[in-house]
């Protein structure tokens, strides 16, 4: 449902666009592509934290071992790694604010035109999934926290909460074509 949705508004950014180029013209070169492609990478890396997470959960290791330093990033278990990830999600979403903030000092908003509707529906919606994404992460994080031992079915939990992140992360990628890239 997640796909279909995010298909829908793909189809909807292009339907407008194609019934208006101008208008696409003169608020694509308003976008600021070099801080995009920073905010992009950035939440392409906390795929990779977050799949080295799923790892250490795989293998029952909710943390690194006590009296181990925070810097012995071969030592982090899922928890360090999931903690990882959710920062950079969460700024991920701060550089999304910034750009709206933007946008709307430039007079591009959700009801100037048909270009402020897309945009916003398109990266609002992504932005909306990523924040679900970060309040799982909580949630799994959490548990770690308040069980006594990490289970399988805790494991399970957060590899199902990383192939969400990965999806919202995939489908970003398409968006920041879709928009930043196709001229």
């Amino acid at each position: 449902s997640e796909l279909m949705f995010f298909a829908a508004l793909f189809a909807f950014y292009f339907t407008i666009r194609g019934h208006e180029p101008q208008l696409w013209a003169e608020n694509t070169a308003i976008l600021n592509i070099p801080f995009a492609l920073a905010n992009t990478i950035v939440l392409v890396i906390s795929s990779v934290w977050c799949q080295l997470g799923v790892l250490q959960a795989e293998k029952g290791v909710v943390a690194r071992p006590a009296g181990t330093k925070l810097t012995k990033v071969s030592a982090w278990g899922m928890r360090e790694w999931y903690v990882l990830t959710y920062i950079f999600g969460a700024v991920f979403i701060a550089g999304q604010v910034y750009e709206y903030a933007h946008l709307v000092a430039e007079n591009v908003t959700l009801s100037s035109d048909a270009y402020g509707s897309v945009f916003y529906l398109a990266t609002g919606f992504h932005g909306m999934h990523v924040t679900g994404g970060l309040v799982a992460f909580l949630f799994v994080l959490g548990r770690t926290y308040v069980s006594r031992r990490f289970t399988h079915r805790q494991a399970t939990t957060a590899i199902v909460v990383s192939y969400y992140w990965h999806f919202v992360d995939v489908v970003w990628i398409g968006l920041f074509t879709m928009i930043y890239l196709i001229k």
